[in-house]
């Protein structure tokens, strides 16, 4: 080995000795200047091999390489003794006997499962889903549904209505909150020729207080069925399917007459109460029933002015309250609890609910 030889190995057996005590940063920039693959010191010395005799070359080689792999070694001990330190120091840093973070866990919303469930009935009965706008005007609201001008439901009391600038009030009427889901009845039966099934949920607005059993913003489900030869007969049968379905097998349901201006004749439903199983509670106030939704049979008016023909086409209607719903299958007594949003409400519907 020669003397301009000499001084490479003593640099490398050299930097080779003080790998154990460098830091993280200093050992990453020690091993570029070692063994990187462009300027690294022993790499340039393992190309320079090609300039040497037969001879040096393999005395000089053997010596690089047995350097290389002791390098190798020296700086992957390294580094696991720097990072179980960081380890080390890690779990001396941290009260490991401190209590977790509480986690948050909330459940799909009790309104959102009611609305999922009644749609998921009624689309096993041939029903498809169909929504439409919030905001509308009287007449897909009120005119087109049958209601008189002078209707109770008209006045500013129960509807929110919007000033959305210039319009056609002469046709169409002011702007308003759908105060219920039925102008989709209206805009499906515009659309597309019978027969037609289709359940509508969606969001409703009234000018209401808000109080246990009342919300100005809630959410509704309703149903249409037109096409030749619909009766009351059917009505009643797919209705009492759906509760049956909903609640459960033996659920007691009654019928009672009722009155709204776009079904003719008209009814609401009623399910034997499931607070008190039907021997009166205050929820039920003592009847043992609670009602559930309104319906009854399409007027032949509102099919007229939509332009379908009320001496080929009958049909039947009908709309439910999810929030109501959703009190009565979870037992819930005040109407304002879906509202709140509170995850500990929610996480015991969840664990707990059906």
């Amino acid at each position: 080995m020669t003397t301009t030889e000499s001084p490479v190995l003593d640099e490398l057996t050299r930097r080779l000795a003080r790998i154990s005590g460098l830091d993280a940063r200093a050992l990453e920039q020690e091993h570029h200047e070692v063994l990187g693959r462009k300027a690294g010191l022993l790499t340039g010395a393992l190309r320079s091999l090609a300039d040497q005799d037969m001879a040096k070359r393999k005395t000089l080689g053997a010596e690089l390489n047995r350097l290389k792999a002791k390098f190798e070694a020296a700086f992957a001990a390294r580094r696991e003794a720097l990072e179980a330190a960081a380890r080390r120091q890690e779990r001396t840093t941290h009260d490991l006997t401190m209590p977790a973070r509480t986690r948050w866990v909330g459940a799909e919303h009790p309104v959102t499962k009611v609305v999922a469930d009644i749609v998921h009935i009624f689309h096993g009965m041939g029903f498809t889903r169909a929504v439409g706008p919030e905001a509308e005007t009287e007449w897909y609201n009120f005119g087109a549904l049958n209601f008189p001008p002078d209707h109770p439901a008209m006045d500013m009391h129960d509807t929110l209505y919007l000033d959305v600038g210039p319009r056609d009030e002469a046709t169409e009427g002011r702007v308003l909150l759908r105060t219920h889901t039925s102008p989709v009845q209206i805009r499906t039966l515009q659309a597309y020729p019978p027969p037609i099934r289709v359940v509508i949920p969606g969001m409703v607005y009234r000018k209401d207080t808000f109080d246990p059993s009342h919300a100005p913003a809630f959410s509704q489900v309703e149903g249409l069925a037109v096409d030749e030869g619909i009766t009351f007969v059917d009505l009643k049968a797919d209705l009492i399917h759906f509760a049956r379905e909903f609640f459960s097998p033996d659920t007691q349901v009654r019928f009672r007459p009722s009155f709204f201006p776009f079904t003719e004749p008209s009814a609401e439903m009623d399910v034997g109460c499931l607070l008190c199983g039907g021997t009166g509670c205050p929820a039920c106030k003592q009847s043992g029933w609670m009602e559930i939704l309104g319906c009854g049979m399409v007027h032949p008016r509102v099919l007229e002015n939509c332009g379908v023909d009320p001496e080929v086409y009958t049909g039947y209607a009908f709309g439910m309250g999810p929030h109501r719903i959703a009190m009565l299958r979870y037992g819930i007594p005040d109407i304002r609890l879906l509202y709140e949003g509170d995850m500990r409400f929610l996480r015991q519907l969840g664990e707990d609910g059906p």
